[in-house]
């Protein structure tokens, strides 16, 4: 029943506008296998989550692109959330932390974030 979870269509890879070339890129790739190895780094953060920085980090085999990509399949599964909490990333910018479901703790909406 899981293995239901990662079988992204592959037509949610890609734009109607975007060239042939990225619709075949998608068609070729091991999505459900990519997903799952997104999801199971996530899920190393534990409850202190992780920025796309950290993903990116743990898994250097992998392109940015390759790794990014995964987290709205996952987030739309409900096997990743987010919320208002932000870290600092190595740009100077902020970047939305992810938990992996079994970690996730909503915060109370009336405290503040210590991390803006």
């Amino acid at each position: 029943m899981m293995d239901d979870l990662f079988d992204t269509p592959a037509y949610k890879l890609y734009r109607k506008e975007d060239p042939q070339t990225s619709r075949d890129a998608a068609e070729s790739l091991g999505v459900s296998e990519m997903e799952s190895i997104v999801l199971e780094t996530i899920k190393t953060f534990r409850a202190a989550g992780c920025i796309s920085d950290q993903v990116v980090e743990a898994l250097p085999q992998y392109r940015y692109s390759t790794i990014t990509a995964r987290y709205k399949q996952l987030k739309e599964k409900g096997l990743v959330f987010v919320d208002d909490r932000k870290i600092k990333a190595q740009s100077g910018r902020n970047q939305l932390v992810m938990w992996h479901k079994d970690f996730y703790v909503p915060i109370n909406n009336n405290e503040g974030n210590e991390n803006d």
